[in-house]
């Protein structure tokens, strides 16, 4: 049996490994881990789904492997059984009952019912969705044609079907991808020059080269295709957070202690952001949504991503369902996802997908700031750090007041400008009256 290189998440194309637990001609049964793979988001270990020897290593530890690539063979465990037998000394057999062994039957194996995995170390290998099978415009197409033409960037609403029944096949894609007009030769200028050039110009100053690993390779990607595919713009309010804080100290002050004294939660700001954030989505149902190329998807509920810096990069592990968790849940659940995080221990479905986003750099001391939106989510919503502001009172006095900025950016295909600052009046609306957020 092959073992291949299981594909964590949508987006990760590789794997590196970086330990085998077993070496070759070790016995294995199901659920024993084999090795241990890194990617640009999560370091895991892998089980074996099945019963043998591992006959052979293909890939070593250090080495990288595309998705799908065959990195270790694990041989029948009869065969294998078969192996040590021929190995033992004994005496030699007489030369006419060679034919005989030679002809005798090999038996078989004696688990023959499907062996049932171990949730907790089962690894799933999602396919990827290369969209819908039926078009808005009613016609269809077929797997491989769908996925050639997200590969190649290629409208499939603008190509002339020639299958069974206005079918776009594969034939049609190939051919539209011909006919694309070609970049002219100054455009690749706009990717900026190349690694030689660049070290040209810097060749009498010293330097140190650090290569790219497959976080920082993703994150550049993935930034460039937001950039230059995502219509941005932006919307900044100030926001007073003076009774958010009150409300923050009083819910700590409150939190009930186990026999040990450990406080049950302890709220940080961050955390009453995410559940204001959420409540303002739920209030502008029509923001709560992403962008799916030929339409807009609308969700119900509000799954929010909150940006974790970890060493080389970041990752933005997603809260689930965050208007209807109370605060105290969602600060658990954020400290205990931004420490596996950290730790790259994630699994795909804890930072797949989401509704929107939030990045908070306050704690940095950064005023204010703009994001860059995660494709395929229209909006992320960028924190900046509090400040003591003079600000007027209702008798016409001054104050000062706690006050931070926060910027939202908007995919303008999904959210228009009076959408976007419809969200963010609500967002403020929830942070300056923190209690209307938990009723």
């Amino acid at each position: 049996m092959d073992v291949l290189m299981p594909q964590l998440g949508e987006t990760v194309a590789e794997g590196k490994i970086t330990q085998w637990f077993k070496s070759a001609g070790d016995a294995i049964k199901p659920g024993d881990n084999l090795f241990e793979i890194e990617t640009d988001k999560v370091s895991m270990e892998v089980p074996s789904t099945t019963a043998g020897v591992l006959a052979e290593i293909r890939v070593p530890a250090g080495e990288v492997a595309p998705v799908g690539a065959v990195v270790a063979v694990i041989a029948d465990g009869a065969a294998a059984s078969a192996a040590p037998a021929a190995e033992t000394p004994s005496k030699p057999a007489p030369s006419s009952a060679a034919p005989a062994a030679r002809s005798a039957p090999v038996a078989a194996p004696i688990a023959a019912a499907p062996i049932k995995l171990d949730p907790f170390f089962e690894v799933r290998t999602p396919q990827r969705n290369y969209g819908p099978a039926r078009l808005a415009g009613g016609r269809s197409a077929t797997p491989l044609a769908r996925r050639l033409a997200a590969e190649g960037g290629i409208d499939l609403a603008a190509i002339s079907p020639s299958g069974p029944h206005g079918r776009i096949v594969a034939r049609d894609v190939e051919a539209a991808a011909r006919a694309a007009p070609k970049a002219a030769p100054g455009v690749a200028l706009a990717t900026g020059p190349s690694a030689e050039e660049v070290k040209a110009i810097y060749r009498d100053v010293p330097f140190q080269e650090v290569p790219l690993d497959g976080m920082r390779r993703i994150i550049a990607t993935r930034l460039v295709q937001a950039k230059q595919t995502i219509p941005h713009f932006y919307l900044t309010a100030d926001v007073e957070i003076g009774r958010l804080i009150t409300l923050r100290e009083e819910a700590n002050a409150a939190a009930p202690k186990d026999g040990d004294g450990k406080v049950a939660f302890k709220l940080s700001l961050n955390d009453l952001i995410i559940k204001a954030w959420a409540a303002a989505l739920q209030r502008v149902p029509a923001a709560n949504a992403v962008w799916a190329q030929d339409r807009i998807l609308r969700f119900q509920h509000c799954d929010i991503g909150v940006a974790v810096a970890i060493e080389g990069g970041l990752i933005a592990p997603v809260i689930r369902r965050a208007e209807m968790k109370a605060l105290s849940v969602i600060s658990n659940e954020m400290k205990e996802l931004a420490a596996r995080a950290r730790a790259r221990k994630l699994t795909p479905d804890e930072y797949q997908g989401g509704s929107s986003a939030i990045s908070n750099l306050g704690m940095y001391g950064v005023r204010e700031f703009s994001a860059v939106i995660n494709p395929p989510q229209a909006t992320m919503l960028a924190v900046g750090a509090a400040r003591r502001q003079a600000v007027e009172t209702e008798d016409g006095g001054v104050a000062f007041a706690s006050v931070l900025a926060v910027t939202l950016s908007c995919d303008h295909r999904v959210v228009d400008g009076a959408l976007g600052a419809e969200l963010l009046a609500a967002f403020k609306s929830f942070i300056e009256r923190p209690v209307t957020m938990l009723v």
